[in-house]
C-alpha cells in the first residue's frame, strides 16, 4: 500500500503547514497599562470620557489588576485562560461619588462581562460577552513629576 502511505505523508505535511501559518494570538497583557478611548455599545451607541486618564487598567504580571475608574481606584484579579481570552475578577473599589456624566457605574457593572481581547494598531479592545459592546483602550501615558 505505497499509495496510502504517500497520502498520509501528504496529509501530515499539509496539516503541519496549516498549523505553522495560523496567525498568532494577541500579545499577552502582563505588565501593560491602558487608558480608555471609547466604548462602542452593541446597540451602536458610542460613549467617551472627558479625560481618558480617568479610566485606566493595569494588568500586573502576577494576575493583579489595578484600575482607576473616574473618581475611584481599585484592585482585583485577572486571568487569560487562552489566546485572546480574558477574565476580570471583582474589583475592591473606593466608594467616592463620581460627578454626573461619569462612566463609572457602567464600567464597574460591565467589567465582569468582558470575555475576550484583541490588540490592533497599538490599541487594546476588550469585548463584552453576547455582543454587548467593545471597550477601546490606548497605552496609558506615563505620569511625570
Amino acid at each position: 500500500m505505497p499509495g496510502l502511505s504517500r497520502e498520509l505523508n501528504l496529509a501530515t505535511l499539509l496539516l503541519l503547514a496549516a498549523c505553522a501559518s495560523a496567525p498568532p494570538g494577541p500579545p499577552p497583557l502582563d505588565g501593560t497599562s491602558w487608558q480608555l478611548v471609547r466604548f462602542q455599545g452593541g446597540d451602536g451607541k458610542t460613549l467617551t470620557s472627558d479625560d481618558r486618564a480617568k479610566y485606566t487598567l493595569s494588568f500586573g504580571s502576577s494576575g493583579i489588576l489595578s484600575a482607576r475608574i473616574d473618581c475611584n481606584r481599585g484592585r482585583g484579579s485577572w486571568s487569560s485562560p487562552g489566546p485572546g481570552q480574558v477574565r476580570l475578577g471583582l474589583l475592591a473599589l473606593t466608594r467616592a461619588m463620581c460627578p454626573p456624566g461619569s462612566l463609572h457605574d457602567q464600567v464597574v457593572k460591565q467589567l465582569s462581562f468582558i470575555r475576550s481581547y484583541a490588540v490592533k494598531d497599538g490599541h487594546l479592545y476588550l469585548s463584552l460577552m453576547s455582543d454587548g459592546g467593545v471597550y477601546e483602550f490606548e497605552p496609558a501615558k506615563v505620569a511625570t513629576r
